[in-house]
């Protein structure tokens, strides 16, 4: 049978899966995972992935974990020491309250017992009430993102804003169902900050398209661009999309991954509230957290929720009965969950301990935060605004017109030859600006700041390095470098 006759041949599968584009795991990853299974070293700083490059887990996790996966520990005579009894007790608090033990189904939402956790944090970080029958709990909060954009888009007259640039989550799955993204830049030259009028033009380029706009969503502290919003643009936020009746998207995922304390992170249900009536009664919200970013990096677990405000009860049961097709969140993660929105209190025996590991690995994160800006902007033509939050950098690469020339000959995209270069040279795994859907005429790269500080020093090295290496061949910027305050 030839291989266009087969079902799924590449000829006939969905148009809008091949349409479909995650720049995270594009090119880039793939040259990556060749350069890693020829032996070659790769540092991967193309994804938010923590304990991949070194970053230990917190113990108290860890120690719970152990004991809700194997219960026999409990029994085991060395087991108080080896588990403090805080971690003991509340390995069997979840092993009485998850019925059937971590092997088991749980609801389709999640389980009560840390829906109830997930509502207690919420309303302690807010001040205002949280209902755990609000709570979904999820396999991490990409499942979370695509359950609400499959209910929020209908076709491709129905639009989710979005900020530029931004994490292509939202352009791949949006894509994927057959909607249409409308993006809405952000302004680089005051690090990274929302605009009204870039609001309005979005949406006025989308009204005259003949596209809905639905849901607006921003990023807190955002990816890739690791800016924090300030309570204002919240407040913005909130006015815009109210008087537009546009359900809020808030993926507040990076909301521990605060590194100065001028922009501190502020949710977007605790704005709602703050506003009052009308806001806080009408607009529709859907937050979203998750157990892969903060100090935690629990990644492979695959835990996050989303919680619902001013939604439609007979929408919310929809949202039931599409968790129910895939039967269950992970269990282990729901316990992590658990833990991250309700940590060991002050005497508590694991206290100190948990409160230490996570603490150390936040400022080491902003120290690394600090060295990764001043390495970018100490390179010619390259400039970064500053890292506030979450785990990224986004310098703006100001390239030769050689190396734009030399990219086109080769066909590939200026920002995507550089750092196809940049990996070939360095061995470091980057993603290029080109997959977040960058501003018009601009080149970026997304790096992490996730490579462990004893090791990060040698990476701001091979960067420095690689880039004059890079000038020297291909010459002298086609334009000059103008950072500007974001004040």
């Amino acid at each position: 049978m030839a291989a266009n006759n087969k079902v799924l041949s590449y000829e006939k599968i969905s148009a809008h899966l091949k349409r479909a584009e995650y720049a995270v795991a594009g090119e880039l990853f793939q040259t990556a995972q060749r350069r890693l299974k020829a032996g070659k070293e790769v540092i991967f700083t193309n994804i938010g992935n923590p304990h991949q490059l070194g970053q230990k887990p917190l113990t108290f996790i860890r120690h719970v974990l152990a004991l809700v996966t194997s219960p026999d520990l409990l029994e085991h005579p060395d087991a108080r020491n080896i588990f403090l009894n805080d971690e003991i007790e509340r390995a069997k608090s979840y092993l009485k309250n998850i019925q059937g033990g971590i092997g088991a189904y749980a609801a389709p939402n999640g389980t009560e017992c840390v829906r109830k956790e997930v509502a207690n944090f919420i309303q302690s970080r807010d001040g205002y009430p949280a209902c755990s029958d609000q709570v979904f709990l999820t396999n991490g909060a990409s499942e979370a993102v695509r359950y609400v954009l499959r209910a929020l888009i209908r076709g491709p007259h129905d639009g989710l804003m979005a900020p530029i640039p931004q994490y292509p989550l939202y352009s791949a799955s949006v894509g994927l169902y057959d909607g249409t993204l409308c993006g809405y830049e952000l302004d680089e030259a005051t690090g990274w900050s929302l605009s009204l009028p870039a609001l309005e033009q979005a949406y006025i380029k989308a009204q005259n398209a003949g596209v809905t706009v639905r849901g607006l969503v921003f990023i807190n502290p955002g990816n890739p661009t690791g800016n924090c919003f300030t309570y204002q643009n919240l407040v913005d936020l909130v006015y815009f999309c109210h008087q537009r009746n546009i359900v809020i998207l808030a993926d507040e995922v990076y909301q521990e991954n605060v590194y100065q304390s001028e922009r501190p992170f502020v949710s977007m249900k605790k704005v709602l509230h703050d506003l009052g009536t009308p806001y806080s009664a009408e607009c529709e919200l859907i937050s979203f957290h998750s157990i892969s970013k903060g100090p935690y990096g629990e990644c492979g677990w695959r835990g996050g929720y989303f919680e619902m405000v001013n939604i439609d009860a007979r929408t919310r049961q929809e949202f039931f009965k599409l968790a129910s097709i895939n039967l269950s969140p992970t269990v282990p993660s729901q316990v992590i969950l658990g833990i991250i929105t309700n940590p060991p209190k002050p005497g508590d025996p694991s206290y100190q301990r948990f409160t230490a590991e996570r603490e150390e690995i936040l400022a080491s994160m902003a120290r690394r935060a600090r060295m990764i800006v001043d390495t970018f902007n100490s390179m010619e033509g390259v400039s970064s605004q500053e890292v506030d939050g979450a785990m990224y950098c986004f310098p703006k690469l100001e390239l030769p017109a050689a190396a734009i020339q030399a990219a086109k000959d080769a066909g590939k995209k200026p920002d995507v030859f550089y750092c196809l270069k940049l990996l070939e040279e360095t061995g470091i795994s980057t993603v290029p600006g080109s997959g977040f859907e960058q501003a018009a005429g601009t080149y970026h790269l997304r790096t992490t700041i996730l490579p462990q500080e004893r090791e990060f020093g040698e990476v701001c090295r091979r960067l420095k390095a690689f880039h004059k290496n890079f000038m020297t061949q291909y010459g002298a910027p086609s334009a000059p470098v103008q950072l500007q305050s974001r004040l």
